[in-house]
């Protein structure tokens, strides 16, 4: 059996990979915008700050314009390292050099506030603009596909510098019974052989190598058991018991008033 190998702040890389399940990123007296949930672990003197934090109203001008998304997201600053994952699922970096990528917003975990948040006009997507690093998660390895193409949309994690996909439909889906059927009932969905975003024009599309979406979960919500602060679990019986505990003003993640609403 192989020996593991322990890291310390000296041993952990910086802005990459420690593998590809977690990715370090270091702060020198700096901020990233971080999506609640993301962090396990950090070195170093770290704070984070919900989005509608008064003192970081102008970053927030400048890099972040997505009320529908506001309370999902924080702001880290300090000086150390900070470990990022999503439930074992890949992790990436990726570098954007005066470009714009859209994005699905459950999968991007944390990026460089030289880049710009938008919201995207496509449903559950975001919009990243300018040049800077980003960290995002995808179920199985990222692959990287030219349009003119069609993609299954559970298999879509993003596409950048070309023109937001259309959607196609398949003509037997169109027509035949079947799909009649689920036109008029919703009963069967449909599959990627049926149902496809096309995307024409230049640029690059990104899709993770399965056709299961990340599944959602409740953004940095502590779970539900005994001994875990926050998680309301019952004392000995390992049973969440119902109520929740209250707010605290200033507490991580807790917003004093909602960005834009």
């Amino acid at each position: 059996m192989s020996t593991p190998v322990i890291h310390d702040p000296t041993t952990l890389p910086s802005d990459d990979n420690v593998n590809p399940y977690t990715f370090c990123v270091e702060l020198k007296g700096s901020q990233w915008f971080l999506q609640k949930g993301k962090m396990i672990a950090y070195y170093g003197r770290i704070e984070f700050n919900g989005i509608g934090h008064g003192r970081l109203d102008r970053l927030v001008r400048t890099s972040f314009h997505s009320p529908l998304h506001a309370s999902d997201w924080v702001v880290a600053e300090g000086s150390g390292k900070m470990l990022l994952a999503d439930r074992a699922f890949d992790v990436n970096s990726f570098d954007l050099d005066q470009g714009n990528l859209t994005i699905r917003s459950g999968n991007l975990l944390a990026y460089e506030p030289t880049l710009a948040l938008k919201q995207s006009i496509v449903p559950g997507f975001v919009t990243l603009i300018g040049t800077g690093k980003f960290v995002a998660a995808s179920n199985g390895p990222v692959v990287f596909m030219e349009p003119p193409m069609r993609v299954d949309p559970q298999a879509l994690v993003g596409w950048a510098d070309c023109p937001s996909p259309c959607h196609h439909y398949d003509h037997g889906y169109m027509t035949g019974v079947m799909g009649g059927v689920r036109a008029l009932t919703g009963i069967g969905g449909t599959s990627g052989e049926e149902h496809q975003f096309e995307f024409v024009g230049a640029g690059t599309v990104l899709l993770q190598s399965t056709e299961l979406l990340m599944p959602d979960r409740a953004i940095g919500g502590p779970p539900a058991q005994a001994g875990v602060p926050g998680g309301h679990g019952s004392h000995g019986s390992g049973q969440a018991v119902q109520g929740s505990a209250p707010r605290l003003p200033g507490q991580l993640g807790d917003l004093q008033r909602r960005f834009g609403l």
